[in-house]
């Protein structure tokens, strides 16, 4: 309250800054009630006195509160020809969503980079996003890696983990596992949730450091705790088959089934195979069956689905079906010795 005061006094005296100030405290509700019109007001004062952090701000409040994006685009557009690097990231946003003007990749491209290098940490992430994806510009992985590192040197969590995923699968950067564990426990640590589920895939398969099932599951655990469905499938089937820890069928049905909510097809054939085969829920073969994703091309879906077509299992047998099924699955869990034993 004591700030606001100080704040108050000086907007009062014409100060731009402090304008900005009192319009961030009614905008938020610190030390004063929360007043978006408030707000708006002292905002608009400071941006017509032509402040790149009130014109920014102000286009903030147009952008998320008023969703009034042309008006957004406006005052950003303000900021950012001043050269301010938030507002410049900010217009990028816009161009490349299409928000309030016409989209254009190339064009967020040239404002994501005006504030790129500036060192903008957003600005350089969303870079290193537009050359992985050859969005508003050519494809390049290693210039993607070159900004993704800058990023993530600044301690940007999702730069890090993308920087991982890169040294984990080669692209733009020779393929270096161990740097890719390095990267996604630096994200991990910070509560990135992709990179707490990549890092327990590491422990899991051994991948850039010594296999460890323990570990594993508790880097499952926090992503799956943070609601990552890949993380919530791979902490079920720890629980189903006991890696890194006691077995447990009905937390891992649990955990299955917040993954299979979330629409996740594996998580789908897993749930629907402890019905089918009464894992950690009562049996039941009508269920087990429906729950399968029919329109996967997950070979495990496929392979259970063959299974039901063949003994009948909440469907009407059908050997045929169950053979045009097995036919393509080659060799994938026996499918070919079982298709000639029919």
């Amino acid at each position: 309250e004591e700030a606001v005061r100080w704040f108050r006094a000086a907007a009062e005296h014409g100060l731009p800054d402090a304008m900005n100030n009192l319009a961030k405290c009614y905008e938020n509700g610190e030390g004063v009630e929360q007043n978006k019109f408030e707000a708006h007001r002292w905002y608009l004062k400071a941006a017509e006195m032509g402040n790149a952090l009130a014109q920014t701000n102000l286009g903030g409040l147009y952008f998320f509160s008023e969703k009034s994006y042309v008006e957004a685009v406006s005052w950003y557009r303000k900021a950012a020809e001043q050269g301010y690097a938030p507002a410049q990231c900010n217009l990028g946003v816009c161009y490349e969503t299409g928000k309030g003007v016409e989209k254009n990749p190339a064009e967020a491209v040239c404002w994501f980079r005006k504030a790129a290098e500036q060192g903008h940490v957003k600005a350089q992430l969303a870079l290193g996003w537009c050359y992985a994806d050859g969005q508003g510009v050519e494809k390049n992985p290693a210039e993607a890696v070159s900004w993704y590192r800058k990023a993530a040197e600044q301690g940007d969590a999702m730069a890090q983990n993308d920087l991982g995923v890169c040294y984990e699968n080669g692209k733009g950067v020779e393929k270096n596992p161990a740097e890719a564990v390095s990267w996604y426990r630096k994200a991990a640590e910070q509560g990135n949730a992709w990179a707490q589920y990549r890092l327990g895939g590491c422990y899991d398969y051994g991948k850039g450091v010594e296999k460890n099932p323990t570990e594993a599951f508790n880097w499952y655990r926090k992503a799956a705790e943070q609601g990552n469905a890949m993380a919530q499938y791979r902490l079920g089937e720890c629980y189903l088959y006991g890696r890194g820890v006691e077995k447990n069928p009905q937390e891992a049905v649990n955990w299955l089934k917040k993954a299979a909510d979330a629409g996740n097809k594996d998580a789908e054939t897993e749930l629907a195979k402890c019905y089918l085969y009464g894992k950690g829920v009562a049996q039941d073969k009508n269920k087990g069956f429906w729950l399968l994703p029919l329109d996967s091309d997950l070979k495990e879906a496929q392979y259970t689905l063959a299974k039901c077509f063949l003994y009948g299992w909440g469907c009407e047998q059908d050997k045929d079906e169950a053979k045009r099924i097995l036919r393509t699955l080659g060799d994938y869990r026996g499918a070919d010795k079982l298709l000639k034993q029919l």
